[in-house]
């Protein structure tokens, strides 16, 4: 069943039939052909699997997480895909990630979504655990969802990413979170995560080492 999944995943993925000055890949997600232009010299420029993943869930179950007017975050957009298909599914979405990155998020999110959407994507800087409460202060900030993919790898900024999690996060907000695990820091991360944060496995994908989870603050996940 895993690898069947993954090979249906992994079929979204199309490439330009004629090369281009420009690296892009395609994917079918949400009744959309999205074009997504990469970036080769940074990580953050690069779709990897674990944003299909959380692409290929929020589409093929979008009944139980109806995102319809629901104000979603991503953290770590990179290239911009999940915050591309939350909004073709009707979310209101916040992409962040870090300067250097938005440039080219934002040519990504506007080429994909504009006059296709019924809420306008935004785009906005967050470098984990720094201003976040000027940026986005606890009292006007509420999101219904927030969602990450592969934002857990060999970095040294995983107390600021924790941090992150925490503020932004009300007692009702879900965590959407695709991990492909690497390493024992990640891990650790899980563990450290937990004493915040109610943690579900909502689907496992061993053939990509992914797991993808739906976590709540302690005690508010329901059965």
């Amino acid at each position: 069943e895993d690898e069947q999944i993954v090979a249906e995943i992994m079929r979204r993925r199309f490439f330009p039939a004629v090369i281009t000055h420009k690296a892009w890949e395609g994917f079918h997600f949400a009744g959309h052909e999205i074009r997504i232009t990469e970036a080769t010299d940074c990580y953050g420029a690069v779709v990897w699997p674990s944003a299909l993943v959380l692409c290929y869930f929020l589409e093929t179950n979008s009944k139980q997480y109806n995102l319809v007017d629901k104000n979603v975050i991503e953290i770590g957009a990179g290239t911009g895909l999940v915050s591309i298909v939350a909004s073709l599914l009707g979310a209101l979405v916040t992409a962040t990630d870090l300067p250097e990155l938005l440039g080219n998020l934002q040519h990504n999110i506007l080429q994909n979504t504009k006059l296709k959407c019924k809420h306008q994507p935004h785009v906005k800087e967050l470098s984990w655990g720094i201003d976040l409460e000027k940026n986005f202060p606890r009292s006007s900030c509420h999101f219904d969802y927030i969602m990450a993919a592969d934002v857990v790898y060999h970095h040294p900024f995983l107390d600021e990413l924790l941090l992150t999690f925490d503020h932004l996060c009300k007692k009702d907000t879900v965590i959407l979170w695709a991990m492909k695990f690497r390493l024992d820091k990640e891990n650790q991360f899980v563990s450290r995560f937990q004493t915040l944060f109610d943690l579900k496995v909502i689907s496992n994908f061993p053939s990509l080492n992914i797991t993808l989870y739906k976590a709540m603050r302690k005690g508010r996940m329901k059965a």
